[in-house]
């Protein structure tokens, strides 16, 4: 189904201004439609035209070929976006093919994010209507030209199961047969979608095309790429960041059966062998004494005081909505709290890894990244050559989560193939991938409400302090303090609050990076929202569901998620002594969720969840499967960053190593998962993220319904919750 390598064909980015599509002849004589998907929302593109990002093949064989400007890590994009072009092309998903598409910004850049990425949940939201429109448009000229060749009206003609059908007749043609022609074919200035009633594959579950691969043992990830005479590398990092190698005896390493060469470069010694094991014996076996630089004394507390201390200052209005200060002031009951979010490592499924063959005039690279132009653009830096010398293999990833949102791997790599004769695989073990990562930034909150002598919300306000992971990542979206990543979750609420202040103050933490994390900014700021709004139901003695719902009068969608949630979860049910249950609702990434935990705490303070109900209305849904899916794999996620997630540092290092210390929800710690799909004909909004960060205000809340005890801070603490003796 996927073929894992790089299309060889170079679009032509010569397109007319009229033309959303153009068309033109195939080296093996079939039909190519250049796909133009939006680099911004429709309403704000140019009016003289698009840039092409995604092109469809279809063959004189009646295979339909799509260059991907996405990846596959597991989310079920590459089934889904497929049912759109399968949907109103008029063929099965069988005939879909895929190919990585290479790096190219002006032709796959994501619409919604302006560069060629994989994240922040809209690869669906992106490809929705341009995927459709090019699949309407090829099945549009594939029935002209049969009308064409009959010589009758393509009205008494239409499109089915890959064919085309002269309905009056029943003379038949596959597209195959047909490709040639079509291309000869006027494009149509427009054409029109299939009604919603129409579809056949959009809004049915389909069995994902990615899985008979990865079940066989087929599928090719980056770690799987294996090009002729590879060498196995792994590394030791300095365990300070900035720290330098300060001595270095590899006698030992070098008589490892096994070993070919001990690469050093300033900040890290990598040992290059014939196979993994002997690496690692051979990285064992090294005599390393290392310099820790200015970091050597960095300790998370030290970080936390630096963001406590901003928050005493003022910081950049994100958002500001009537006299948040006046109507405090007047308020009949004020409510104050403080929260903070720890760091959080990506611990991916697949170790971090990368292949580089590093020639005098050219790189080539096999990897699995969520950003392969930036792979490209970073590893043509460190390799000191033009961006189209340097070759990139796109595979399917094992786990991004937005670690593979960064290229530091792909640029370290190339680093280390420089000193090698020929290609390369460095593996990072999940120690110097936990210990090295680039983490979710550490958050520090304080938030404040005024209620009115009913209970209801008349001021807000929040401010907050924490890393611009965009600001780094894509400079000219952060403008004047502000970045839509950092405050998303934050500003956007659902409810009515008539007087509505909230601030973000950029601090960027000494000596440990930063970036993004599944769910990205609202996995910070729907935790402090959510939380915070139970504890505003506390204050007015109401129930936490009927809060929220009083405040949803301007947001159905939104009601109708907490209404559905609460119903399936028995809401207001009596709960056994230790129990509670906790509700959250946000509306971010396109989509509305509402979540209902159900946790238990035992007298030692272990929080154990047992039951997550999710109600979600990411509007149109293309693939059920995937939504339950994505929403089972978001909790999971979720669940294992509220219970045991945190990075901390002592002495500048990271203390955790590996999943003994940085530990994962295990098989039978996962609760019942029950997911409620809302009938939508809106636009489908985002998935891969979304049930992330609704999940963890939910279990807090829950634990206080069950303790009376609220957790400000994640992630759960037993010593706090523990009953005295």
């Amino acid at each position: 189904m996927i073929l894992d390598r790089i299309a060889s064909r170079t679009p032509d980015t010569n397109l007319s201004r009229r033309s959303f599509l153009t068309t033109s002849a195939t080296v093996g004589g079939g039909l190519m439609l250049s796909l133009s998907l939006p680099l911004g929302r429709s309403e704000a593109a140019r009016p003289d035209g698009f840039a092409p990002n995604a092109f469809i093949r279809i063959d004189s064989d009646g295979q339909v070929v799509l260059t991907m400007p996405y990846v596959e890590m597991g989310q079920g994009t590459y089934t889904s976006i497929p049912m759109l072009i399968a949907e109103e092309l008029e063929v099965s998903l069988k005939q879909v093919r895929l190919e990585h598409a290479p790096p190219n910004e002006k032709l796959y850049a994501n619409p919604l994010l302006g560069v060629q990425a994989t994240g922040n949940s809209n690869a669906m939201r992106g490809a929705w209507k341009p995927l459709r429109e090019a699949g309407a448009t090829a099945r549009t000229m594939l029935v002209a030209a049969a009308a064409n060749r009959w010589g009758v009206d393509a009205k008494s003609c239409r499109a089915q199961d890959g064919e085309v059908i002269h309905v009056s007749t029943g003379r038949r043609l596959k597209y195959g047969e047909l490709a040639v022609e079509a291309a000869k074919m006027p494009v149509p200035g427009n054409v029109t979608l299939k009604s919603p009633e129409d579809f056949k594959l959009i809004g049915t579950p389909a069995k994902r095309l990615d899985a008979p691969a990865k079940v066989n043992g087929t599928a090719v990830y980056g770690i799987d790429a294996r090009p002729p005479g590879v060498k196995i590398a792994t590394l030791a990092q300095s365990p300070v960041f900035g720290g330098r190698v300060k001595s270095l005896d590899d006698t030992a390493a070098r008589a490892v059966k096994g070993v070919r060469q001990i690469v050093r470069l300033d900040d890290v010694v990598a040992v290059v062998a014939d196979h993994m094991g002997a690496a690692k014996k051979g990285l064992a076996a090294l005599k390393l004494e290392w310099d820790d630089g200015p970091n050597a004394n960095l300790a998370t507390e030290e970080i936390a005081r630096e963001l406590e201390q901003a928050t005493l200052g003022s910081g950049a209005v994100a958002h500001n909505i009537g006299d948040a200060d006046k109507a405090m002031a007047s308020a009949a009951t004020k409510v104050e709290a403080i929260y903070h979010l720890p760091f959080l490592a990506h611990a991916t499924m697949e170790p971090m890894n990368c292949t580089v063959h590093f020639r005098k005039d050219e790189c080539e690279i096999w990897i699995g990244s969520q950003a392969v132009a930036r792979v490209q653009a970073m590893a043509a830096e460190a390799a000191g050559l033009p961006p189209e010398k340097v070759i990139v293999h796109n595979h399917l990833i094992g786990g991004g989560f937005g670690r593979r949102l960064e290229a530091d791997g792909a640029v370290r790599a190339v680093e280390i193939a420089k000193h090698v004769d020929g290609p390369v695989k460095v593996v990072w073990t999940r120690e110097e991938d936990i210990q090295h990562d680039m983490y979710r930034p550490y958050w520090f909150d304080r938030i404040s409400a005024g209620l009115n002598e009913q209970g209801r919300p008349v001021a807000w306000k929040h401010r907050f302090a924490g890393s611009s992971v965009l600001a780094r990542w894509l400079p000219p979206a952060f403008k004047d303090g502000l970045d839509p990543d950092s405050t998303e979750g934050a500003i956007d609420l659902v409810y009515d609050l008539p007087n509505f202040h909230v601030e973000y103050i950029r601090v960027e933490p000494p000596g440990i990076p930063t970036a993004f994390w599944r769910s990205v900014g609202p996995s910070h700021n729907v935790f402090v929202t959510e939380s915070f709004i139970d504890e505003m139901a506390v204050a007015a003695k109401q129930d936490a569901v009927a809060y929220r719902r009083a405040l949803l009068d301007k947001s159905p969608r939104a009601k109708a998620v907490l209404d559905l949630a609460a119903e399936k979860a028995g809401w207001g049910q009596a709960m056994p002594k230790g129990t509670g249950r906790g509700v959250s609702l946000q509306s971010v990434f396109g989509s509305y969720l509402a979540q209902v935990a159900e946790v238990e705490v035992s007298k030692e303070g272990a929080v154990r969840v047992r039951r997550v109900v999710c109600a979600v209305d990411c509007g149109t849904v293309v693939n059920p499967d995937t939504v339950q899916a994505q929403i089972q794999s978001c909790i999971i996620f979720g669940v294992t960053a509220a219970l045991y997630g945190e990075i901390t540092l002592k002495n500048g290092r990271v203390e955790q190593t590996n999943f003994d210390t940085y530990q994962m929800l295990r098989i039978n710690e996962a609760p019942a998962i029950e997911v409620h799909i809302v009938k939508s004909a809106e636009p489908p909004g985002g998935m891969g993220e979304t049930g992330t960060s609704v999940i963890v205000p939910a279990i807090a809340n829950a634990i206080f319904a069950a303790t009376g005890k609220r957790l400000r801070k994640m992630p759960v603490d037993a010593s706090v919750l523990k009953q005295p003796v």
